[in-house]
């Protein structure tokens, strides 16, 4: 599959090989359908608002004074797209152009917020709209929850609470209490995070586990599988047919117990 689009052969060639923003003014048409075979970068036009206009980031620091400040550590600050076209974008490359916003003293509803619509997010994050598509996922699509639940896409690393990397359980746990601990007998993976067996976005697996069944577990716990599978000493594989490791009846206690050293309740 190639680029589709109306542009003559050089311009494609040229455009493929940048990342560029192109405001609905600057080029008059429906820019492009790209394969991974054909190019290497993605082309995305920001958000529109009807009516309105590019204010600039300056306009919005006006009135949002502490999240301009604390975007400067914002992992999404670090995205810079060159040229005229793009200059002043900023805040609106996510949030549409802001000259309704500005003019109406700050109304919600002339502008585009991430906690109204994932769209705003999805917008880059395509892989993300796809993820929260399959069978088990958060809520996001049915608009129980929104990305901004779990994400802050104006300071830090992103995550709610800009957690260092070892906390980022929290962002989780604020949410899912009854895995938070402390334990008396902890499960180390918990150590190294939720993201180890579990993907937040969404899987094909029960319980949004990043494997399927049981070998979420062998992934770190197996010790040999010549002929048997081998954790902790002890043969498994005829204790794998009676189901997947958290209810075969030995090791329900995942997240950790406060009875049982082999995470048994």
């Amino acid at each position: 599959m190639k680029v589709v689009s109306s542009f003559p052969a050089q311009l494609r060639t040229w455009l493929s090989q940048r990342r560029w923003w192109l405001p609905g003014s600057a080029i008059g048409m429906a820019v492009v359908v790209i394969s991974c075979s054909t190019v290497n970068r993605s082309i995305f036009a920001p958000p529109q608002i009807p009516g309105a206009t590019y204010a600039g980031s300056k306009s919005c620091a006006e009135c949002h004074e502490k999240i301009s400040q604390k975007f400067l550590t914002a992992d999404h600050a670090r995205l810079v797209t060159p040229g005229k076209n793009s200059q002043e974008v900023g805040c609106e490359s996510c949030h549409g152009p802001g000259s309704l916003h500005v003019k109406s003293g700050g109304e919600a509803n002339t502008i585009l917020s991430a906690r109204k619509s994932a769209e705003t997010c999805f917008s880059c994050h395509l892989d993300k709209r796809g993820q929260f598509s399959l069978q088990n996922s958060h809520p996001v699509l049915a608009g129980k929850i929104s990305c901004s639940d779990c994400h802050n896409p104006h300071e830090g690393a992103g995550f709610a609470g800009n957690k260092p990397l070892l906390t980022r359980d929290e962002t989780c746990t604020k949410c899912h209490t009854a895995q938070r601990g402390p334990f008396t007998f902890e499960h180390e993976a918990m150590r190294d995070g939720c993201t180890t067996c579990h993907n937040p976005h969404g899987t094909p697996n029960a319980k949004m586990l990043a494997t399927r069944d049981a070998h979420v577990c062998l992934q770190c716990h197996v010790q040999s599988s010549n002929r048997s599978i081998i954790v902790g000493g002890m043969p498994h594989s005829s204790l794998m047919r009676n189901g997947t490791c958290w209810t075969a009846g030995c090791h329900e206690a995942v997240h950790g117990s406060q009875s049982h050293s082999n995470l048994r309740y």
